[in-house]
């Protein structure tokens, strides 16, 4: 068993061999939170929330500062309707690394999602105060302030989002940038070579909607690279 190996299949969606390859390879080297990383990521596309949060469980006690797990745990704590556990995950997150604006465009959606209209604006708008040239996070805050019947300046975000991005925004938070293998996850894989009232949650209508948060920087792809391939996009319209 090898990483390369499980790591191609992983790509390659097929998600049950390689999580029997990552299972081989974490019962040879308990303590390599690459491994961990990776099944946890193949058990949250297999929908098994629970081991996959039991594996990042395991990365938070090998590496409890490192934001990029906090944040995937902080997915899959979602995914099982834990929102309240997760929003603690991305304070956390955002206390860590408080000049990352995608920990503020991740908090706001979840703080969309359950309802804290409010508190989504606020940090959409940290998110676009540390990167102005964010489309995505001018265009989610467009929808939250349609949400709250503010369509003057729901309008005004949604035009500068077009502006930045250089085609109409989407005009539901069902919006997805597309990514694949990325450099952060590359950088990983050379170091293992080394050593409420919303609607019904399902994987595919979070993906699909979690997608548009995430615009440029390696983290960001990262998180891309953790949910891409999990979930079917949904359908989205132009404004």
């Amino acid at each position: 068993m090898n990483f390369e190996k499980g790591l191609a299949l992983y790509k390659e969606g097929n998600f049950e061999a390689a999580l029997a390859i990552f299972h081989e390879l974490i019962s040879q080297e308990p303590q390599n939170p690459i491994y961990f990383l990776y099944r946890g990521r193949i058990l949250t596309r297999l929908g098994k929330g629970l081991e996959a949060l039991a594996d990042f469980d395991v990365l938070i006690q090998l590496e409890p500062y490192n934001t990029d797990y906090i944040s995937d745990r902080a997915v899959v704590l979602h995914l099982l309707g834990r929102n309240e556990e997760a929003i603690v995950e991305l304070d956390r997150a955002a206390n860590l690394d408080p000049n990352n604006p995608y920990r503020y465009s991740s908090r706001a959606y979840l703080k969309d999602r359950i309802g804290d209209l409010a508190g989504a604006i606020a940090d959409y708008e940290k998110a676009i105060e540390l990167d102005p040239e964010d489309a995505v996070a001018y265009n989610n805050l467009g929808l939250v302030e349609e949400k709250m019947g503010r369509k003057e300046k729901a309008q005004q975000n949604f035009t500068k989002a077009d502006a930045l991005s250089g085609y109409p925004p989407k005009k539901e938070t069902e919006q997805v940038q597309g990514s694949s293998s990325t450099a952060s996850e590359k950088k990983e894989e050379k170091a293992a070579e080394k050593t409420s009232q919303t609607p019904k949650l399902t994987l595919s209508h979070f993906f699909s909607i979690l997608k548009g948060l995430v615009t440029e920087g390696a983290t960001r792809k990262e998180f891309v690279a953790f949910l891409s391939g999990i979930f079917g996009k949904k359908g989205t319209k132009n404004s």
